[in-house]
């Protein structure tokens, strides 16, 4: 299964600058993954997933998803 953890979506996505930063957005509350709030830093995304941020919605693509397991 591919997948791409939050905080390196949130990297893709220009949205954190950093590691840090992007730890820092998920646990303050304001990400949603498929509608449900999410503050696991390492949620695995698949293709298809919508993530909220600041009202805006990302969707994750196949190609983003690189990481396998």
């Amino acid at each position: 299964m591919t997948f791409i953890e939050l905080n390196a979506f949130l990297g893709v996505c220009k949205l954190a600058s950093t590691g840090g930063q992007a730890k820092q957005l998920i646990k303050s509350g304001v990400v949603t993954v498929n509608g449900a709030a999410e503050t696991r830093n390492k949620r695995k995304l698949v293709a298809g997933d919508h993530v909220l941020v600041n009202q805006k919605t990302y969707v994750v693509k196949a190609e983003q998803c690189k990481m396998e397991k």
